[in-house]
């Protein structure tokens, strides 16, 4: 999968008060800013909404951090014109103690320019070295330009 082009430099992270982009409903500085900021994700759907909201202001360097060493690609960009909008969770398994891996299932919207569209996916991850990790996606029609 591709995210386009652009620079690390296009990061615009919204403030602590700010409503957090993943659509939680928390304000960002309680939801995904402490896992932007170190803290380890405790769950798949935690670890995704993380990485949405990375996406969301252009975070490659997150993505990258979170993105299991035997999948991640070598280079990860990230295009400035792609505006992510929206983020509806269809399903995400609650994990128990034990368990090492968990799916997440979403759609996130997005808009280039006068463009509009909806990726769904349903996301792998794995819990490793005590963190979880994204592993890799089935997209069922990104569309994403």
């Amino acid at each position: 999968m591709s995210f386009g082009s652009a620079a690390q430099s296009g990061i615009r992270r919204p403030a602590d008060q700010d409503p957090c982009p993943c659509g939680s409903g928390n304000v960002y500085g309680r939801c995904c800013g402490p896992l932007h900021r170190g803290e380890a994700a405790r769950s798949p759907e935690r670890l995704m909404r993380s990485r949405y909201s990375a996406f969301a202001f252009g975070d490659a360097r997150y993505l990258a951090d979170t993105w299991h060493p035997r999948t991640r690609p070598e280079r990860i960009d990230i295009d400035p014109d792609v505006h992510w909008v929206g983020l509806r969770i269809l399903d995400a398994p609650a994990v128990g103690a034990g368990t090492t891996g968990g799916i997440v299932e979403f759609r996130a919207r997005w808009r280039h320019g006068a463009e509009a569209g909806e990726q769904h996916e349903r996301s792998r991850f794995r819990l490793a070295a005590g963190r979880w990790w994204y592993l890799e996606a089935e997209t069922a029609g990104s569309g994403i330009p």
